[in-house]
């Protein structure tokens, strides 16, 4: 029996204390977290209440557009976009009892009305908080705080009970799929490793986060490390590993710093280590930074990197289960996965597999950004539709601009319209799309954007990513790049279209490794669903987003211009002519297209077409 003192297991109540919460995750401490949090400290001495609230620096509240955000407890007042003169506002209005400060209150974009607590935050309102539990709750950097929310209670049960099968076979019923791509099923990936043969067994954490505009794991590590590192550890037990890595990316210097932290609190209390809780299982655990590359978060170019090697993917099998790090069974999963474990340990499969539908069960942490009201980390229950995320989640499009597109699954997903909006948040519903939840990138266009040149921009990251291991993909993107960017600075040719189609099913089924399979996923969905745009840059010599410059065609409308020359003097190529209190003319031939005098005119003469 392990001792119940190992592990202090309290009531969850922290937000019940009169508490000033202050998110100091990247974003929010790129925009002066901590020095309103270091005026809050200030003020709140000054004004003699500093013995009655406590300054809290947690991780990600969800709301990053908001930064710095911060939620004042018991009442969960929430106050965005706090500077170090609000804070002195807010710490004088709580000395003096007042009520909250309307005008810092935030503000609802689609209805215009504040808001006061956290919790009635259209946001909030249909998510469904698992992974992201303590996200926002809790100091990353104090292993107390995330004990009185239930830390470590689940691992003590599970080295209490002394049954690792008994562990994957409730990982198993869950229904708990891989969170960084692929979704294979979590336990099964677990059996593997426990039933494959080996003196040394090695638990890999995959925080190797690589996909433009996706911070999901980043934000986990940052705001809540001790839920990865419980969960690694039921995980090592579970498949009978004793050493780990957590794979992180050199580029989240908050993530690595919270993880080193999280790792050395956890070794103090006898959490992770020797004989663990007190048992005969151990555990060390060690932080390994990446060198930037995307491709390594490939499972066996990630091990290549962990070895000390160039991160390349091989060929597979063998599989890292049966032989992965220095040629040893070896269980990888992504930070997301990892933050299920404990929480489905503690209230069951059956629990988490109540949500979401079919063979997609419990959650999904996605990076909501683009052209939406509300940006940020999310997570919602699996099988809500696309239309729920974006409108309902995400308050619809910004401006109230046609809708576009939905970019899934970052540059290896694909774009939907609007007529699959409907489409389920689910691994096989997306796939059929030709898209896939992937890693959790979601990336909204309104009717500014261009497909062609968004499937450009996605292609362009693949193809500069590309290790150049295999010809497919070394060679195959950079074709299939020189054809977009061809089309999209209006050169385009007849035949284009068939090639490129042609080029991508060979790219994607000869490929060594996921990079190369899944790169021309963007051009593939984009022929699809917005062919007729490819057909407008190639026969009309138009891209009716305006967005690619080499088809834009700059104009002026003698009835709206005044002749106030502005835009002549601005312009850097002396591309515009004309006479003081006249229509000016512009010199197409000459032009470079760069905007100048449209936002140098004050009376939107000049047009873009």
């Amino acid at each position: 029996m392990i001792p119940e003192a190992h592990v202090r297991i309290e009531p969850d109540g922290l937000d019940d204390q009169f508490r000033i919460r202050i998110c100091t995750g990247s974003g929010c401490s790129m925009n002066g977290a901590h020095d309103v949090a270091d005026t809050f400290e200030r003020e709140l001495k000054a004004a003699g209440i500093d013995d009655q609230y406590k300054v809290v620096r947690t991780g990600c509240h969800g709301m990053c557009q908001e930064g710095p955000v911060v939620v004042v407890d018991p009442e969960g007042v929430f106050y965005p976009r706090v500077r170090q003169s609000g804070a002195k506002r807010i710490a004088e209005a709580l000395a003096a009892g007042a009520e909250p400060l309307s005008d810092l209150l935030y503000v609802e974009p689609a209805t215009g009305e504040h808001v006061v607590h956290y919790t009635d935050l259209a946001f909030n309102a249909k998510q469904v908080r698992i992974v992201l539990r303590n996200c926002g709750h809790i100091d990353p950097e104090h292993i107390d705080e995330y004990i009185e929310r239930h830390g470590y209670e689940a691992l003590r049960d599970v080295l209490t009970a002394g049954e690792p099968e008994a562990v994957i076979e409730t990982i198993l019923a869950s229904g708990l799929r891989g969170r960084g791509g692929a979704g294979f099923a979590t336990g099964q990936k677990w059996r593997f490793a426990r039933n494959a043969p080996g003196d040394q067994k090695y638990m890999v954490c995959n925080a190797d986060e690589g996909d433009p505009g996706a911070f999901m794991d980043r934000s986990i590590l940052e705001s809540d490390p001790h839920s990865v590192l419980e969960g690694m550890t039921i995980a090592a037990y579970a498949i009978g590993a004793t050493e780990g890595y957590i794979y992180v990316r050199a580029e989240y210097p908050l993530a690595v710093r919270r993880a080193g932290i999280a790792i050395k609190q956890a070794e103090e209390r006898g959490l992770l280590g020797d004989n663990i809780c007190g048992s005969d299982f151990s555990f060390r655990l060690h932080v390994k930074e990446g060198a930037g590359a995307f491709v390594c978060g490939e499972e066996t170019a990630l091990m290549a990197s962990v070895e000390g090697r160039r991160g390349m993917p091989r060929m597979r099998p063998p599989f890292p289960a049966i032989s992965g790090l220095w040629k040893q069974p070896t269980n990888i999963n992504n930070v997301e996965t990892l933050a299920n474990v404990a929480w489905i340990m503690r209230h069951g499969a059956d629990a988490y597999a109540s949500i979401g539908n079919g063979t997609s069960r419990g959650t999904k942490v996605f990076a909501l950004t683009g052209k939406v009201r509300r940006t940020g980390l999310v997570e919602v229950p699996m099988g809500m539709t696309l239309r729920e995320l974006i409108y309902d989640v995400g308050g619809g499009i910004k401006d109230d601009r046609p809708f576009r597109a939905v970019q899934m699954g970052g540059p290896s997903g694909g774009c939907l319209p609007e007529a699959l909006l409907d489409t389920p948040i689910e691994y096989e519903s997306l796939i059929a799309a030709g898209a896939i939840v992937g890693s959790g990138g979601v990336l909204v266009t309104d009717d500014r954007s261009c497909m062609v040149d968004l499937a450009r921009f996605f292609l362009s990251f693949t193809r500069q990513e590309s290790c150049g291991k295999c010809s497919p993909c070394r060679i195959g993107t950079k074709r299939m790049l020189d054809i977009v960017e061809r089309i999209t600075s209006g050169k385009g040719e007849e035949g284009d279209v068939e090639l490129l189609e042609r080029l991508a099913r060979h790219i994607s089924s000869a490929s060594l490794c996921g990079l190369g399979q899944t790169a021309p996923n963007p051009v593939l969905t984009t022929l699809r669903y917005f062919h007729d745009e490819y057909d407008e840059h190639i026969n009309g010599g138009r891209c009716r987003a305006g967005a690619c410059t080499e088809l834009q065609t700059y104009s002026v409308d003698p009835e709206l211009c005044t002749g106030c020359l502005a835009c002549r003097k601005n312009c850097p190529v002396g591309a515009i002519s004309g006479k003081a209190k006249e229509p000016v003319v512009i010199d197409k031939d000459r032009c470079m297209k760069c905007g100048a005098c449209i936002s140098t005119c004050r009376f939107g003469a000049i047009r873009r077409s």
